[in-house]
């Protein structure tokens, strides 16, 4: 029923009718969308929800067909039901004809039972699925035999990351450079910056006849000087104990050759004399005997750091004993041998000082720098006679012209000074600066450590 048929809807004035508004009136209601038969065609049954009389749905005893089941509305049917409301609720819309819900319609019954209905462009939109065709969304198409951009087809067959021109050669030769460097810095880090361990010959005390206590016993000890002078550049110190191969409480398997082979460099402290028999003399006077055991156990330990390549700084004592090692002599005592030569060792000890002179192409003095008055102190009563081979002279009293640093040519870095550098305050305004000696043998020792 349209609206100007319902009792509730206002009534119209009456008008006169005209020819045209009883042609735009019709006579009867629009044909049911199931009465209408194309011509030709058979007019197909009517769906209805229950099973057609007379077929095996209709029999109790038979279990029901699913050709003959009553198909559920379709989304076009379900438009086309709409169509039909609207033609009830606007009287312009049921003047038109019914032709596409007729034709929606017969587009259901060409196709089967529960297949589905094919979807138009606009509900492939809607449904957010990308392009009618079906494709996935934000996926983009390409034509046939187009490479997809960064495939290995895109760039003639090779990864992305290669070069245009690289082979397998030049990959493989790549890899190897690359793993060279990394090897060759992991051995510069540990050249450069694995910590130093030195080694310290030791001091000797020896049993005093008829003592009691500790003073019955060999002592073997390290001056706190040297060893905190070494240990101001952020070096190991360790003192290097002798060695007992054929004792009867503790036989060793150790020598002295493993202390060299695994510390990096040799100071030879300072202490008692060295004895007249190890350069083949006899001692003038009784107690210039010196200490013939411990010269046994240094020289042994120098030629060990000699033969390993591992530079050796003496003090001293340590001074004398290169001399003595490469067959060089001393004065047993500088007052007797020369007596215009000045005082060298005083009450004062450390304090007494004189200056240096250094000889002609001296590498000391190329390693201390200019200095206009280089004073160091003089802690000795013996001292260098005749030089040993290979030995050179690198300082001398200025006074006397006694002999206060040799060095061994053959080696990489083996230096003697008669003075103590331990005792002299770096940068101080009295004594000569002796950090660049320490920095030197230093860097001999990483640079010889292997």
């Amino acid at each position: 029923m349209t609206d100007a048929q319902d009792p509730k809807s206002p009534q119209q004035p009456n008008k006169p009718e005209s020819d045209t508004s009883k042609s735009a009136t019709p006579a009867s209601p629009s044909p049911a969308p199931s009465d209408y038969v194309e011509p030709g065609t058979q007019a197909a049954p009517r769906p209805t929800g229950k099973p057609v009389a007379g077929t095996a749905e209709g029999s109790g005893g038979m279990p029901p067909n699913p050709d003959t089941l009553t198909r559920p509305p379709h989304a076009t049917d379900a438009s086309a039901s709409a169509d039909a409301q609207a033609e009830t609720s606007q009287p312009a819309q049921a003047m038109a004809p019914a032709a596409h819900t007729i034709a929606a319609q017969a587009a259901s019954d060409r196709h089967p039972i529960g297949a589905p209905a094919p979807k138009s462009s606009e509900d492939v939109k809607a449904a957010g699925v990308g392009s009618a065709g079906g494709e996935p969304p934000h996926q983009p198409t390409f034509g046939a035999g187009a490479a997809r951009p960064g495939s290995p087809s895109s760039m003639g067959g090779q990864p992305s990351y290669l070069q245009a021109g690289d082979s397998p050669w030049s990959v493989l030769r790549r890899i190897t450079s690359a793993r060279f460097r990394a090897w060759y810095d992991r051995a510069g880090q540990r050249i450069t910056q694995r910590t130093l361990k030195i080694g310290i010959s030791a001091r000797i005390f020896h049993p005093e006849p008829g003592s009691k206590g500790l003073r019955s016993k060999t002592l073997q000890y390290l001056e706190e000087s040297i060893a905190h002078w070494v240990m101001s550049r952020d070096v190991l110190v360790f003192m290097i104990p002798t060695v007992d191969t054929q004792g009867l409480l503790h036989p060793s398997h150790i020598r002295l050759h493993d202390y060299a082979k695994h510390l990096d460099g040799l100071v030879l402290q300072g202490g008692a004399d060295v004895s007249p028999l190890t350069y083949s003399e006899v001692a003038t006077r009784h107690e210039w005997q010196g200490d013939r055991m411990r010269d046994m156990y240094e020289l042994e330990l120098l030629h060990e750091f000699v033969e390993q390549g591992k530079p050796i700084l003496g003090v001293c004592r340590g001074c004398q004993l290169i001399n003595v090692a490469f067959g060089g002599t001393l004065h047993q005592d500088i007052a007797s041998d020369l007596p215009e030569a000045i005082p060298h060792v005083t009450e004062t000890y450390e304090h007494n000082r004189h200056t240096l002179t250094f000889p002609e192409g001296s590498s000391l003095a190329q390693m201390l720098g200019p200095v206009d008055t280089p004073i160091v102190n003089s802690i000795h009563h013996q001292s260098v006679r005749t030089l040993g081979r290979d030995l050179s002279v690198e300082a001398m009293c200025a006074e006397d012209g006694v002999v206060e640093a040799i060095r061994y040519r053959k080696a990489p870095f083996v230096l003697g000074l008669q003075w103590h550098p331990e005792f002299h305050r770096a940068g101080g305004p009295e004594f000569l600066d002796c950090t660049p000696v320490l920095d030197n043998f230093l860097r001999a020792a990483r640079e010889t450590r292997f």
